[in-house]
């Protein structure tokens, strides 16, 4: 769980521009996304074969 984390954290410190989640990973790495207080700033954009591209907005969504 903590590699998740990590990755979201290079997610807004701008180290990654985007992540990738497959869908065998999904809800783990949900589980910890949902959790985080900036929970609304990532955006997942789901693609045809069960991924999930996530990037970071610097406005959070409503």
């Amino acid at each position: 769980m903590n590699s998740y984390n990590d990755m979201l954290e290079e997610l807004k410190n701008g180290t990654k521009k985007a992540i990738t989640v497959d869908k065998d990973n999904f809800y783990a790495f949900r589980e910890v996304l949902v959790k985080r207080e900036d929970f609304k700033h990532f955006r997942g954009v789901a693609k045809q074969g069960g991924q999930v591209i996530y990037q970071y907005m610097d406005v959070a969504r409503s």
